[in-house]
């Protein structure tokens, strides 16, 4: 039950106490309750007291806790529905094919109905074969015409492909082994290969339309790195941690470590000469990465490569290109001035509400630093929760020592960009004068020294020399020297951050580079190292947790030296700026002035992030007063303990304490695009796929992004729409509508709208070329306006036009609302693909969901129906193995219902020749050995093996991906063609033999045995014909079953001698084979049922226009000229680049600020376009 133990021993037997929540539910992120204690008090709590099922406890030695839900109660497994069931396409064709083939089951039964009473009528008297009952009476030609229609659906019931469906299941099976074990769908980095969630879908990864994305985590790394900030409206560029991010590679070398040690700076307080390396003479900028490696204790020296060694636990968001930043020079020292400024504060002379750059510097690296969920834990002993900051004994090494070493490194001149620093004892003593105690002093010092292998102010695996101040002297050591020199006798383990999310890990870590270090938190407190080494332990009132609907986060807490109660809290821009306090409310009309300067200014610098592609956040403050937050605290535990409304008691009183805050500041953090992105996004897009992306994130950032990923090009028209108005909404459309269908109307190819297939024609590409492409920019707002306002048909029209749609600031239920539109609405094939939780309705939404095993969890992979780890993946899972598994597929089951149709034909025309008695020519072992042995399995081979393109040629020619999308392998056509053929050749291999044997004496079995001997073999060429690939497996499985039907037939009628009394098939194979026309009607009749079939093949292959035929051709060229074939088809293929001209020729109507469309300016009706 969280932390409501933690006062006193918890004793089990002496509880008394009732627990009050609300009944199991599957709602894992939200839970309500309260706790009555004798004396009627309540206690309320949430989900963040609840631990569910399967969770695993971290940071923590003793848990006390009460069983609230158990066995199939508990959330976890309430929300355990077993797999989803989605059926792919191909099945849903295939299911109305079969209604077909059962229509056509009845159709022949009907005819043989009707035939055996008609043969029956034809006879004066009743034939001997007609039995009478026990008194003699016969049945009546209906009612024998009705037995009969039940008989032959008995004989012809193999119409029906039952055996289809298990067929599939095994091919699928097959599929899925070979996808799995795809070395280029592995990532070493991970150690993680696809894994394939979802059995029965795999060939709708072939004919996808539309893939909806999530941004970051998806199409980023979500591996978020500090960039750039400003303060009280100054902003900090950090162009040297912009310049180490241009090269995140690291030297993999011995030389690293000489280059590390050259490194080595210090600040420019302390050190007022130019900053060299080793007596270069020229500046070096301090690099984390480059930082120092040094065996400390037993600890071997390591390279920092960017993720955890083998024997450390892993830590997500640690990564070196997460932790090391390289702080700003000029904010570096205006840090080391708040640092000092902190120490004069105490409770007697508390900090005055001013505008200082002083004060707010200070309150906002310690808001970085505090207003988070980060917990400290070590990496080289039993993850355990680190809840008091390292002691002076523990360190055990003196600054003195540390003196004495780096006097013998000789090193003149050290850098001045040192992230975290302490002066010596004589300056640190002249610095802070008689406001700071000698103690204090002194414990500083104990507490300063630190290394790259140990680490106790964070866990820093790549951390540099902390906090020391060294002059250097003329000494002649070597580095090798120091190297050999006695280890330090630092004991503390290595401390690592872990965040619940990469942001919190990114601001922790930046505030970390400027030696604000976090050492310790616990539900109660948390304990800040200050650059001077002086621990600030601040007592945590109250956390409010981010969720979505707010957009933030807020941390109050007792500042240690002041005694004031502040509220820290970051969040979105778009919220955060809404809650400042009102500069009108300021007494001094200057304040006024500053405080509206530095707003404005503030989000000057937050459009510059946005357009940089950075993920902003503001940092703000609040000082209340003690009674104000008693009345506060009480209110929010009544809202805790209430069960009735609980979630908007909750969020009133968040409203309340978040309002009239002071803005600090914001921070600009850069999410790098994963390798290969823009490539995929390419190549997808020239497979026919309409690609979306859906994210939260601010517009600015989400176009910026989308331009980086090539989603959209500087020649694109881009229209972005936003406004809340729904009238202005339907304007703006109408606008971009007629203005679109101006240049874009007859040429741009249609799809299908609201399940209306409609024409199309695709333009020449000189036509093409004199229009630029559309995107469109949407965000939730405008979404909610097209929602509620009924739009939806016309912002799907617009969107049919546009080669990619961006909605940004979009929530979790509007992502899966768009999936939905559009799948339903334009009866298109739709994936999703995202890597959190948010994307999980997204996911579900889409006829085929993907999740990104990333760094925000599970959530996504468990929802998903295949998960990959990373985005670039996508692209040869659609266009190789999505193509393959969906020709495969969808030509099997046309094979399929063509063999079946064949083979039950020639009973049904052996009906007319027996009276309809529903009597066959076959032995019934052998009707049941033909599906059952040999003719099983090269169906079966020919679904898992065949490849009618090679992987190669599918990635070089996207295109090729579209035959999957336009069901070119399986359609109405094709199913009816393969009917029709299947009629043809069982007319063929029937009265072929028929004609040679008739009026000759032979019994049925010799008459019936070469018809299912041409039949097999018919059937049999009839797959090899079709297959693309030839392999040993292909050939011999083919050939094997061929010879199976005679083996099996020779020791079948050789050994049943009477199974089928009066007439058996005793030695009727034997026979066969020692007459000749038995081998020439086996010959001539597969030769010319299958003639039509193979003349259509030759006209096809020679003449052929469709691109998947040349590609057939170009797969048999040699290697050199099989590339220039591909090249030269690709220069076809591609569209003329757009003249320069028709850039501007294409905007009848001056563009118009995007100012002018939000709701505050409905008098505009044109969309804004960017350039």
């Amino acid at each position: 039950m969280g932390n409501l133990f933690q006062e006193a021993q918890f004793e089990p037997e002496c509880f008394c106490n009732t627990i009050v929540c609300e009944k199991p539910n599957n709602h894992l992120n939200k839970f309500k309750g309260y706790m009555e204690h004798p004396d009627q008090s309540r206690t309320g709590f949430g989900s963040e007291s609840l631990l569910l099922r399967g969770c695993t406890i971290r940071n923590t030695k003793v848990a006390v806790g009460i069983v609230i839900y158990a066995g199939h109660e508990t959330k976890a497994m309430l929300n355990n529905n077993g797999p989803r069931y989605k059926r792919s396409k191909i099945e849903r064709r295939m299911n109305t094919d079969i209604f077909f083939c059962i229509g056509l089951l009845f159709l022949m039964c009907l005819v043989g109905a009707v035939g055996h009473s008609l043969w029956n009528g034809t006879f004066e008297e009743h034939p001997p074969f007609d039995v009478p009952d026990a008194k003699g009476n016969f049945l009546p030609l209906a009612l024998r015409g009705f037995y009969m229609f039940l008989t032959m659906i008995i004989l012809l019931q193999v119409l029906i492909p039952i055996s289809l469906y298990i067929s599939i299941e095994l091919v699928k099976l097959g599929q899925i082994f070979f996808l799995q074990n795809d070395l280029d769908l592995y990532d070493e980095e991970t150690d993680l290969s696809i894994q394939c969630r979802a059995l029965n879908i795999t060939e709708d990864l072939g004919q996808i339309q539309y893939v909806f994305s999530d941004k970051t985590g998806t199409l980023t790394e979500n591996k978020m790195v500090f960039r750039r900030c400003t303060i009280m409206g100054s902003e900090y560029s950090h162009q040297e941690n912009a310049k180490r991010l241009e090269t995140p590679k690291e030297l993999d070398s011995d030389s690293e470590e000489w280059t590390q040690y050259k490194c080595l700076s210090f600040p420019a307080r302390w050190s007022q000469r130019p900053a060299t390396v080793g007596g270069q003479g020229r500046a070096q900028p301090l690099r984390r990465c480059h930082s120092a490696r040094v065996p400390i204790q037993g600890h071997s020296r390591q390279r920092s490569v960017g993720h955890c060694e083998s024997s450390q636990p892993p830590v997500a968001f640690s990564s070196s290109l997460e932790k090391d930043v390289t702080p700003d020079k000029n904010l570096l020292a205006k840090v080391q001035d708040a640092a000092l400024w902190l120490e004069t504060l105490s409770d007697t002379k508390p900090a005055k509400p001013s505008l200082s750059t002083t004060s707010s510097i200070a309150d906002f690296f310690l808001a970085l630093t505090i207003c988070n969920s980060v917990m400290v834990s070590t990496t080289t002993e039993t993850r355990q929760r680190v809840t008091m900051p390292p002691s002076a004994k523990a360190l055990g090494t003196s600054l003195e020592k540390i003196q004495q070493l780096f006097h013998r490194l000789k090193l003149l001149n050290l850098s001045q960009s040192f992230s975290s620093t302490v002066p010596s004892d004589t300056d640190l003593g002249e610095s802070l004068g008689a406001n700071i105690p000698t103690p204090d002093s002194e414990e500083r010092d104990d507490m300063s020294v630190c290394s790259g292998g140990n680490s106790t102010d964070g866990g820093y695996r790549s951390s540099t020399w902390d906090q020391v101040d060294i002059q250097g002297s003329g000494l002649d050591a070597s580095l090798e020297e120091v190297l050999e020199a006695p280890a330090l006798g630092l004991a503390s383990p290595e401390l690592c951050y872990e965040a619940e999310s990469p942001d919190e890990a990114a601001l922790v870590h930046a505030a970390h580079a400027y030696s604000f270090t976090l050492v310790s938190r616990t539900p109660e407190h948390v304990t800040v190292r200050l650059p001077q080494g002086t621990c600030l332990t601040f007592d945590v009132l109250c956390t409010l947790g981010f969720d979505s609907v707010r957009k933030r986060m807020s941390v109050v807490v007792r500042h240690p030296l002041t005694g004031e109660i502040i509220v820290y809290t970051k969040g979105a821009d778009s919220v955060i700026m809404d809650l400042l306090e009102d500069p009108a409310c300021a007494t001094d009309s200057d304040v006024e002035k500053k405080v509206r300067k530095i707003r404005a200014r503030t989000q000057k610098h937050l459009d510059l992030y946005a357009r940089d592609g950075l993920r902003t956040l503001c940092i703000a403050k609040k000082v209340i007063s003690e009674d104000d937050f008693r009345r506060w605290a009480s209110f929010r535990c009544e809202a805790e303990a209430s069960l009735d409304n609980r979630d908007e008691l909750l969020m009133e009183t968040a409203q309340h304490l978040e309002n009239q805050l002071t803005l600090l500041g914001a921070t600009g953090i850069e999410d790098q695009l994963q390798e290969g992105v823009p490539d995929t996004i390419a190549a997808l897009r020239e497979a026919g796929i309409q690609l979306w992306v859906l994210t939260g994130d601010k517009q600015e950032t989400a176009v910026n992004i989308a331009y980086s990923c090539r989603l959209l090009d500087q020649t694109d028209t881009v229209y972005s729409i936003n406004t809340e108005n729904q009238e202005t909404c339907e304007s703006i459309l109408n606008y971009a509508l007629e203005e679109v269908k101006q240049f874009h109307g007859p040429q741009k190819p249609n799809r299908k709208l609201f399940g209306l297939c409609l024409p199309s024609e695709t333009p020449p590409p000189t036509s093409r070329a004199a229009v630029p492409e559309v995107g469109l920019v949407i965000n939730g707002k405008t979404l909610n306006a097209i929602f509620q306002g009924k739009l939806e048909m016309k912002f799907l029209e617009l969107t049919q036009y546009c080669r990619s749609v961006l909605c940004c600031r979009s929530t979790p239920l509007q992502k899966s609302m768009i999936v939905k539109l559009v799948r339903d609405k334009l009866s298109v094939m739709t994936l999703s693909i995202g890597d959190g939780a948010n994307d999980v309705s997204m996911i579900h939404a889409a006829d085929i969901g993907i999740g990104i095993s990333g760094q925000e969890g599970l959530q996504a992979v468990m929802s998903s129906d295949f998960a990959i780890s990373r985005f670039r993946h996508l692209k040869k899972l659609l266009l190789v193995h999505g193509h393959w598994c969906y020709s495969r597929l969808s030509r099997m089951v046309v094979y399929y219902f063509y063999k079946n149709v064949c083979y039950v034909n020639l009973l049904f025309w052996y009906q007319f020749f027996c009276g309809f008695s529903g009597s066959t020519m076959i032995d019934y072992w052998q009707m049941i050995f033909f599906n059952l042995f040999f003719t099983s399995l090269p169906p079966l081979i020919f679904g898992v093996l065949d490849k009618d393109i090679s992987a190669e040629t599918l990635l070089a020619l996207p295109e090729l991906y579209k035959s999957g999308q336009n069901s070119e392998c399986y359609n109405s056509m094709t199913f009816w063609i393969c009917i029709v053929d299947a009629f043809y050749q069982s007319l063929v291999c029937f009265f072929i033999p028929y004609l040679t044997y008739k009026d000759s004496d032979i019994d049925v079995f010799t008459f019936g045995t070469p018809i299912n001997t041409i039949s097999l073999a018919t059937i049999l060429l009839h797959q090899a014909m079709e297959m693309k690939t030839w392999t040993i497996i292909h050939g011999l499985v083919l050939a094997g079953s061929f010879l199976m039907y005679f083996v099996v037939s020779l020791v079948y009628n050789a050994i049943c001698i009477n199974c089928n009394s009066p007439t058996n098939p005793y030695w009727v194979m034997e026979g066969q084979l020692s007459d000749p026309t038995f081998y020439l009607i086996c010959f001539v009749t597969p030769v010319t049922a299958l003639l039509p079939r193979y003349f259509f093949l030759s006209l096809q292959g020679t003449y052929g226009k469709s691109l998947i035929l040349k590609a057939q051709k170009i797969d048999k060229l040699p290697m050199d000229k099989r590339d220039l074939e591909i090249q030269s088809l690709r220069n076809r293929q591609r569209p003329a680049p757009i003249p320069e001209e028709a850039q501007h020729t294409h905007h009848p109507v001056p563009p118009v600020p995007e100012q002018d469309f939000r709701a505050n300016s409905p008098k505009s009706s044109s969309p804004s376009k960017y350039k």
